[in-house]
């Protein structure tokens, strides 16, 4: 068990003693949970959303022994996949890089249909979502603001369904359709008749607001809308300002959802309100953002909810569909609802009432010194399980990775002001952050084992940086850059690559009408802006390509409507690159649900180069989740830098096995079995690598040579 002392010492416990028999273990649930024996039908991989499958064709014994049963390369270059494939029968459907559509034999990768939609889709893609009722089967997927429905036999798109096959987001939502941003980047859940969905919107102002909605499946007819920004006369209206629904935004569900179709409930996580880091605008507890929501799946009516972080300043997004669990408490079991978040920690509920299963404490925290900012006095927590990433950073665990690194770290650390949790961003000082803005827990989410109550949860463990600035009162390029890029690109246009590029020296391919379309489409994590004009964005994107900055005539729309700004994301990062606090830099976590406490914690991931050296085990930053099998396994891949697919055993967390995948995969794999022989399948596309890593997009399956099943 590679458990760190830091890692005891943090958690303030005795060194655990659990170990877990190859066997299952006697306090294991009924199977029900499992889903399909030989399908992967959902993301998630069945209805509960826990990334398990009950095949046991491989195992402890034989999975060193796997090899590359196929691949299938898209042939379209970089783009933003993330997605975890659904296999039904025998046929595995997937997303390219550009957002098309394919159907591959899941026993060979030979492609049966493509579905090209015309648009070239560049941001996240999770997924797809499968509906079927007698002898109809409809793939969703989709593609920019808009979602299809395909005929699951043909890849053709069904012209009844929508406007020619088709439903556009940005409608239905209250605003004018032409001025939204809205993608769907995880995707949607189905219940009986209904397809519901969340999106992707801007963090900052304006922005659109981030309703829930349900369509019928066969006519693309809205059913039925929640508003996460409650209107006049709605629970939790009286937590904003009074036009907060007319005009405020985000609090959206970009992370997926789960549904119980037993209960009838549709689980929706959120994430926190417009603009993200700065408030004032939106002074109270600003309901249902950064909720945990529990909807009646038939009608969007609200049966119960728990927000985690009150007035949220820093981002701290739900960040992945919750899993629906069963944990015993005595000789009982609980029909149970858990959800990881990014500031480390898991939340467990009973998933009729929202009775939390391990006590949640309401804490204090540090009042904002920035001017109009009203922080919350709480935040809840819960006691049980501890966190699964480091809280407060110190000095004893800033990076020895070189004497010359440490002293850097340490002289820049000396200059910071955080670096504990809830701490309000400071005007002009740099506040750390830690977890960082992306985990913590991402959008991968959790794995289950029904056999054991074992969640298995990678983390992050990167500290970031950031401060607030005073608002240019002058309406100029520069400004207009500031309050529309410098949230993610920064101030100095430096950005954090590979997640957020740098818009330095953009060399003589891009032009001011490249750009142009860019603003106006989006692009990876990017969303569009069409609350722009044209000349404002032509500009903006001659500011960054020259530096140049003349004022511009002040309209209505455009004009500043907050006096701070986020100045950008930065990691903490020493002057080679390398996280500047001492390792691990990403983990994997088993948790026992039925006691809360951990039955091993582990390294995730490594940078080659450095292992090379003999610097191994360091964990790197990692996006993509686990999945967990009846074979004793857990299979992950996520990590950024070393392309590694890997599977360690779920009762220890001793890594078993692993391979070089053509790109790293910042994906969910998909356990299967076609034809007798079960496949481990994932997504390698390498968009969070560094610059110079390879990238592309290939589906790589895995299994037994023949003669070892």
């Amino acid at each position: 068990m590679r458990l760190g002392s830091w890692f005891l010492g943090f958690l303030g416990v005795a060194p655990l003693l659990y170990a877990m028999a190859s066997s299952p273990s006697p306090m294991r649930a009924p199977r029900r949970q499992a889903g399909s024996q030989s399908d992967w039908p959902t993301y998630g991989g069945g209805p509960n959303g826990i990334r398990y499958s009950n095949l046991s064709q491989i195992d402890r014994s034989n999975v060193d022994k796997l090899q590359v049963a196929w691949t299938h390369n898209c042939d379209e270059g970089p783009g933003g996949t993330q997605a975890q494939p659904l296999v039904i029968g025998r046929v595995l459907y997937g997303v390219t890089p550009n957002h098309n559509v394919i159907a591959l034999d899941a026993a060979t990768g030979a492609q049966i249909w493509k579905f090209e939609s015309g648009i070239v889709g560049r941001g996240p893609n999770r997924g797809l979502t499968y509906w079927s009722e007698g002898s109809e089967r409809r793939i969703f997927v989709a593609v920019t603001q808009y979602v299809y429905a395909l005929d699951a036999a043909t890849g053709k798109a069904i012209p009844s369904f929508g406007s020619n096959g088709r439903i556009d987001l940005r409608e239905g939502v209250g605003r004018d359709p032409a001025k939204q941003s809205i993608v769907l980047t995880s995707p949607g859940v189905i219940y009986r008749d209904l397809l519901i969905v969340g999106g992707r919107v801007s963090e900052g102002l304006p922005c659109t607001p981030g309703d829930i909605r349900a369509y019928d499946v066969r006519t693309g007819q809205m059913r039925w809308s929640f508003h996460t920004i409650p209107h006049p006369g709605e629970f939790g209206y009286k937590t904003w300002p009074k036009l907060a629904w007319k005009v405020s935004g985000s609090a959206n569900n970009w992370a997926g959802m789960t549904v119980d179709s037993d209960l009838g409930i549709v689980f929706v996580p959120t994430g926190s309100a417009a603009s993200d880091f700065y408030g004032a605008d939106r002074v109270g507890n600003d309901l249902f953002a950064n909720t945990l929501l529990a909807l009646d799946a038939n009608t969007g009516k609200r049966i119960w909810h728990f927000q985690a972080v009150k007035h949220d300043i820093w981002d701290r997004d739900f960040p992945a569909p919750p899993a629906l669990v069963r944990v015993k408490r005595g000789q009982k079991w609980i029909d149970a609802v858990a959800q990881t978040t990014k500031t480390g920690h898991v939340y467990v509920f009973e998933r009729r009432t929202g009775k939390p299963l391990f006590p949640i404490e309401y804490r204090h925290y540090p009042p904002s010194d920035t001017p109009g900012e009203v922080a919350s006095e709480t935040q809840p927590l819960p006691t049980k399980p501890a966190p699964f990433a480091r809280q407060v950073l110190t000095e004893d665990m800033l990076t020895h990775r070189t004497p010359e690194a440490h002293d850097w770290a340490w002289s820049k650390f000396l200059e910071f002001y955080g670096g504990t949790p809830f701490v309000p961003f400071r005007v002009d000082r740099e506040t750390l952050i830690f977890p960082g803005f992306d985990g913590g827990a991402e959008w991968g989410g959790p794995a289950f084992d029904p056999e054991t109550g074992l969640l298995y949860v990678n983390a992050n463990e990167m500290a970031w940086t950031s401060h607030l600035a005073k608002n240019e009162t002058v309406k100029s390029a520069r400004q207009l850059y500031l309050r529309n890029c410098g949230n993610c690109h920064g101030d100095t246009m430096a950005g954090s690559p590979p997640q957020l590029p740098k818009l330095l020296n953009m060399g003589p391919k891009w032009t001011v009408s490249a750009i142009f379309r860019i603003v106006r489409q989006g692009a990876g994590r990017m969303p569009s802006f069409p609350n722009l004009s044209d000349a404002d964005v032509n500009a903006m994107a001659n500011y960054v390509l020259t530096g140049e900055s003349r004022p511009i005539q002040a309209d209505e729309e455009a004009a500043v409507t907050q006096d701070y700004r986020f100045t950008g994301y930065r990691k903490f990062l020493d002057p080679d690159g390398y996280p500047a606090i001492a390792p691990p830099w990403g983990t994997l976590s088993a948790i026992n649900l039925n006691t809360g406490e951990f039955a091993w914690h582990v390294p995730l991931g490594e940078y080659p180069e450095l292992a090379a050296k003999g610097m191994k085990d360091t964990g790197s930053e990692n996006y993509g989740g686990p999945a967990v099998t009846a074979g004793g396994l857990v299979f992950i891949a996520a990590t950024n830098y070393d392309r590694k697919l890997r599977a360690f055993d779920k009762a220890t967390g001793k890594l078993l096995w692993e391979t070089t995948l053509p790109f790293s995969a910042n994906a969910t794999p998909a356990v299967y079995m076609v034809d007798g022989r079960q496949f481990v399948v994932v997504c390698a596309e390498g968009s969070k690598s560094r610059p110079n890593d390879p990238k592309g997009g290939v589906y790589v399956a895995y299994a037994l040579p023949r003669s070892s099943k």
